[in-house]
């Protein structure tokens, strides 16, 4: 029998409220990789069709319109497996999808990760992670190599999970000629959102949530940004792209119990305590975690999501909330 060397990693303690990423799941086995599919591959879907004149075309004619429809991807949105229908329309959902929010300080918008953003991700995402643990600066590159492996692997399961990434573009400044001058876009934040359970952590943090529940975590907002209300906005896009992509409307995420700000945060937002960690957990080097949970509306128009602007100088003050 072959050897094989797997093993896992849990980064369990949690950042500060306004730089919080939490929790890691790495699993190195790399068996898993981002390879998309050639634009000509073809899908081999059966037909549910009755006819019996001609068995072969009602099974070709689906096999066409699906892999029409999967060409059409862009290549950034392809995974390395067979699809079924049902994932490749949710891939175009996740394609499709933008959240933008205009803030006092500019404006910021939201959609899915792309291959050539996974660097600059992963950089947020381990320099965020350092300074909430206190690590010295040599452990990023260690950091950055685990943080790319796992959203690799996580990219392999889309459409059941998914990185999103938010960008942030400030107001124009006047310069000391009485001119404006165009402040550029950048990358503000990210957060990760699990739908069901093919998409769902093999080791959740504790308390554990249900695995077919939507499931956010992962969120942070770079240093510079933070107090401008990125954060609230990450959680809210979350919650409208869980609404068009999951059928279950209870949404789970961990907030520390030390995190005051967070969790009247998420208080605010509809999230309420279903369950917290037993003291034990102290014995593992880990903060007591409380389980959140709230129940999406069922809305006609997902954007119709309650995000009220009166609201936006309490939430800013927490800017990042990460499970």
């Amino acid at each position: 029998m072959a050897a094989s060397l797997s093993f896992s990693l849990t980064l369990s303690s949690d950042p500060q409220p306004h730089q919080r990423l939490p929790f890691f799941f790495l699993s190195p086995n790399h068996k898993r990789t981002f390879l998309p599919f050639h634009k000509s591959y073809r899908f081999n879907f059966k037909s549910s069709s009755s006819s019996s004149s001609h068995p072969s075309s009602s099974t070709t004619t689906e096999t066409t319109s699906a892999s029409a429809t999967y060409s059409n991807l862009e290549d950034s949105f392809k995974v390395g497996r067979f699809l079924s229908n049902e994932e490749i329309e949710k891939l175009q959902n996740l394609q499709n999808f933008r959240y933008y929010q205009e803030l006092e300080t500019g404006s910021m918008w939201v959609r899915v990760m792309r291959p050539e953003e996974m660097d600059i991700t992963v950089k947020l995402l381990a320099e965020s992670f350092a300074e909430s643990m206190l690590l010295p600066v040599g452990y990023v590159s260690l950091l950055m190599f685990l943080v790319k492996q796992y959203l690799i692997e996580r990219r392999a399961v889309m459409p059941h999970a998914v990185t999103l990434v938010g960008f942030y573009k400030g107001k124009q400044e006047s310069n000391g000629d009485g001119e404006e001058e165009e402040q550029g876009e950048e990358l503000a934040g990210t957060v990760e959102v699990c739908f069901d359970k093919r998409g769902a952590n093999a080791s959740p943090p504790t308390p554990t949530p249900p695995k077919n529940s939507p499931y956010v975590c992962n969120m942070t907002v770079k240093e510079p940004l933070r107090r401008r209300g990125i954060g609230w906005n990450l959680l809210k896009a979350s919650e409208e792209l869980i609404s068009q992509m999951s059928c279950t409307r209870e949404v789970y995420l961990h907030c520390r119990m030390i995190d005051s700000a967070p969790f009247n945060m998420y208080t605010k937002a509809g999230y309420n305590v279903v369950k917290t960690d037993s003291v034990l957990v102290l014995l593992m080097l880990q903060r007591r975690k409380h389980l959140m949970c709230k129940k999406l509306p069922i809305l006609k128009n997902p954007s119709e999501l309650d995000f009220l602007d009166s609201d936006m100088e309490l939430f800013s003050q927490s800017d990042t909330q990460m499970p």
